[in-house]
């Protein structure tokens, strides 16, 4: 199985406020795209695992015309929180970069 990370051109995550973090994965062509966006191991559920986030609260968005898989999910703590270690939520893709598809 590959992974996203192998799959896809670029995974990141950033800060979406200071409440939120996204995660995206921009792929290259179509058959990546539809692989990642299909995947029964790449979910919402999957996310809220990975992050210990409520699955109820994790969005999931496909934007075809770009390529691009995007979730979303709120921060443990608010972004400048004192217990917050990433603030600008930079280091987040790791995770999801290493998902088996």
């Amino acid at each position: 199985m590959a992974t996203v990370e192998e799959l896809a051109r670029y995974v990141r995550s950033k800060n979406a406020g200071p409440f939120w973090v996204t995660l995206e994965i921009f792929c290259d062509d179509d058959a990546a795209y539809e692989q990642i966006k299909h995947s029964p191991n790449l979910t919402k559920r999957k996310v809220a695992e990975l992050y210990g986030a409520d699955p109820a609260l994790v969005k999931q968005f496909a934007l075809d015309d770009l390529r691009v898989v995007k979730f979303s999910y709120p921060r443990p703590q608010p972004s400048g929180h004192r217990a917050e270690n990433d603030m600008h939520s930079g280091q987040q893709y790791i995770k999801l970069a290493e998902v088996e598809i």
